[in-house]
């Protein structure tokens, strides 16, 4: 059991994590700016998305390199957004990222508001990174509560409860509040995530070499946090055509529904409509609570059956397709598809 409490030994508690933080915290990008443009855009790409993935080819930084400042995203076609964003997953976090950049530059002047408050009133912008952006940004002393944090909160003071109900999140925000000090809150904010994503891990916490095992009450830490039971995941099945034009062009649809508006796929059609043509591959892939099985036929230009209603289809030059926004799954059957075309 603790020998002491984060909240009755409060400064002690702060002392121990800043200290392990100062010398052994992670050398991330976007822990060398106070810039809250770039503060902004790392943790929009982190939600829903590790740190591994973001990090993974740059990420970060050629979104930068492309959109520097508000300016350049605020005026970006939708099609260069979601270019950029390929890989990422969950494009509506890029199309509200570009609405805040225009309100920010048409409400405020071109600055970012240090208030949490008034940061929560920008599209796509909740609590969490409102108050992450305020303490990263402008050292405000604010509580954050992402889901590293959330684990370490629930361990430190043994929360039993499911951690994804109103209750819970209240009270762990609630504890938030009262660790967050009122000076250096950018890194202590920090460093309690990171203890999150390392000691304090979902899986094989190491709890001899945490800094702050004295003051943690759970004796089961493994089994913290919990949760309502999950929502089971629905099997989808999809056919799809490859239809390429002697030229090389290659027939393509623009999706439409709010997940994947405006990304490019292969044209997808029935099973009854698709039942005469050659099988070429096969693709699974993963989106939500969704495992897709991807069937990707062959098909003539002279027999494209009729598409839905209302849907884009075009024919595409393959010099084109590199421009083009479409999600990971589609990108990566089309490259494999044209390279046994060679």
């Amino acid at each position: 059991m603790a020998k002491r409490t984060p909240l009755r030994n409060v400064r002690a508690f702060r002392s121990a994590i800043l200290g392990w933080f100062h010398e052994q915290g992670r050398d991330y990008p976007w822990r060398r700016t106070t810039d809250p443009y770039a503060i902004l855009v790392s943790e929009i790409m982190l939600q829903q998305t590790t740190v591994a993935a973001v990090l993974q080819n740059r990420r970060f930084e050629r979104f930068l390199a492309t959109f520097p400042d508000l300016a350049t995203l605020a005026t970006a076609s939708e099609a260069e957004l979601l270019r950029e964003w390929e890989g990422l997953g969950y494009y509506n976090r890029v199309r509200n990222l570009q609405k805040t950049a225009r309100v920010v530059l048409a409400e405020h002047n071109g600055r970012f508001p240090s208030d949490p408050i008034l940061l929560a009133t920008l599209p796509g912008i909740g609590r969490y990174t409102a108050g992450a952006v305020a303490s990263f940004a402008f050292d405000r002393s604010t509580p954050i509560v992402d889901a590293n944090i959330a684990r370490v909160l629930t361990r430190l003071f043994n929360h039993r409860a499911p951690i994804d109900t109103t209750e819970s999140r209240h009270q762990l925000w609630s504890w938030a509040d009262n660790l967050v000090p009122p000076q250096n809150a950018r890194a202590f904010n920090s460093a309690v995530m990171e203890l999150g994503q390392t000691h304090c891990s979902a899986r094989v916490p190491a709890c001899l070499d945490c800094p702050v095992h004295d003051f943690c009450s759970t004796r089961n830490p493994a089994s913290l946090p919990t949760k309502k039971p999950k929502r089971k995941t629905m099997e989808v099945i999809e056919h799809v055509l490859f239809i390429q034009k002697r030229n090389g062009s290659i027939l393509l649809a623009q999706e439409g529904g709010s997940r994947r508006n405006g990304l490019w796929k292969l044209p997808e059609r029935s099973h009854h409509q698709v039942a005469d043509f050659p099988h070429l591959a096969t693709r699974k892939y993963s989106i939500t609570h969704h495992r897709v099985t991807l069937h990707i036929h062959r098909c003539p230009t002279s027999q494209v059956p009729p598409k839905p209603v209302n849907s884009i289809e075009q024919f595409h030059s393959p010099q084109a397709l590199a421009a083009l926004p479409m999600a990971s799954p589609f990108r990566q059957a089309l490259l494999a598809l044209m390279e046994r075309k060679r």
